[in-house]
């Protein structure tokens, strides 16, 4: 038997939700401690890499409009290209 529209709306919030939380979580330990030096300028080829895979996601429907709207003005915002 299928499963209904709704189920799998769900469990694709479900996962949008768990994606989320994962990328927060590695944003969150790869911040440097207090008192730590920050390795001089960004790295722009891992900046471009990360919009990348941001456009990927939100193509194939894992990432909201509202997610990827505001990790993309972060990614530029880094890069200098826009607004933070």
């Amino acid at each position: 038997m299928a499963s209904s529209p709704q189920s799998f709306n769900k469990r694709q919030r479900e996962r949008a939700k768990k994606e989320k939380a994962a990328l927060k979580r590695e944003r969150r330990q790869s911040k440097p401690e207090d008192g730590e030096d920050t390795e001089g300028p960004l790295d722009e080829d891992a900046l471009l890499e990360r919009f990348r895979v941001l456009n990927e996601r939100h193509a194939a429907g894992t990432v909201t409009a509202e997610d990827f709207e505001a990790e993309r003005q972060e990614i530029f915002g880094l890069l200098g290209l826009g607004e933070a």
